[in-house]
C-alpha cells in the first residue's frame, strides 16, 4: 500500500483523527525493524501531512522507535544484535559511541545518509551511554533527512514534481554513495574519535 501513496493517504484518513496515531506506528516499526528502508514511510509523511506536520510525526515516530530499540537491546543484550549486524562493525560502534567525546562522532552518524542509524540504536542499547543523551544526538542528527524526506513527499502531492525529481535524486545519490562507503566512513570517525580519547 506505501508503493501507492495516494490510497495509503485515503487509507490513513479513515481512522480520523487516529490516523495520526496509526502513521506514527507505521513510522515506529520502521525504526524497530531495522532492515526495513525508512526512506519510503518518510516521504509519504510529506505526502500526507505536509511538510511541517509529516516532518513532527515522523521525528515523534523515531525518538519512540529509537526508545523501544535501546531498551530492547539493554534487556535481551547481544543475542538481539547479533542478528541485525556483523560482528567486526558491532565491535567497532560498540567502542565508538562508548568514546567519552562520541557526542559529534555520534551526530555525523546519524546525519549522514545511507549509514545505519537504526542499527546505532540496537549497539547504544548494549553501551553505558546515559539515554536522554544519546535520544536528543539521534533526534538532532536525523531530524534533517525527515524533513528532507517530507519535502518530497509535500511536492508530490502537490504535483510539484520538478523539485520532487530534483531532490529525489539528490537524496538518492548521497544514500547510495553513503550505502558503499559507510564501512570506510565508518572506520575513519573510529579512528578520528579514538585518538581524541579521555
Amino acid at each position: 500500500m506505501l508503493s501507492e501513496p495516494a490510497r495509503f493517504r485515503d487509507w490513513i484518513h479513515s481512522f480520523g483523527y487516529s490516523g495520526i496515531l496509526v502513521f506514527i506506528f507505521f513510522q515506529i516499526f520502521q525504526v524497530v525493524i531495522a532492515t526495513i528502508p525508512g526512506e519510503v514511510v518518510q516521504i509519504a509523511g510529506g505526502y500526507i501531512y505536509g511538510v511541517w506536520l509529516g516532518t513532527l510525526y515522523l521525528v515523534i515516530g523515531v525518538i519512540i522507535g529509537s526508545i523501544i530499540v535501546f531498551y530492547a537491546s539493554r534487556l535481551l543484550g547481544y543475542p538481539l544484535i547479533k542478528v541485525f549486524v556483523r560482528q567486526d562493525k558491532l565491535t567497532l560502534l560498540y567502542s565508538l559511541i562508548r568514546n567519552q567525546k562520541a557526542d559529534l562522532a555520534l551526530f555525523i552518524l546519524f546525519l549522514v545518509p545511507g549509514l545505519p542509524k537504526d542499527i546505532l540504536s540496537y549497539i547504544a542499547g548494549l553501551t553505558p551511554v546515559k539515554p536522554l543523551r544519546f535520544f536528543v544526538i539521534a533526534t538532532l542528527g536525523r531530524s534533517p533527512a525527515l524533513f528532507v524526506s517530507a519535502y518530497i513527499g509535500s511536492n508530490l502531492h502537490a504535483k510539484n514534481y520538478l523539485a520532487a525529481v530534483i531532490l529525489s535524486s539528490i537524496a538518492i545519490i548521497l544514500i547510495f554513495v553513503g550505502f558503499l562507503y559507510k564501512d570506510r566512513f565508518i572506520t575513519k570517525i573510529h579512528i578520528i574519535f579514538s585518538s581524541h580519547k579521555s
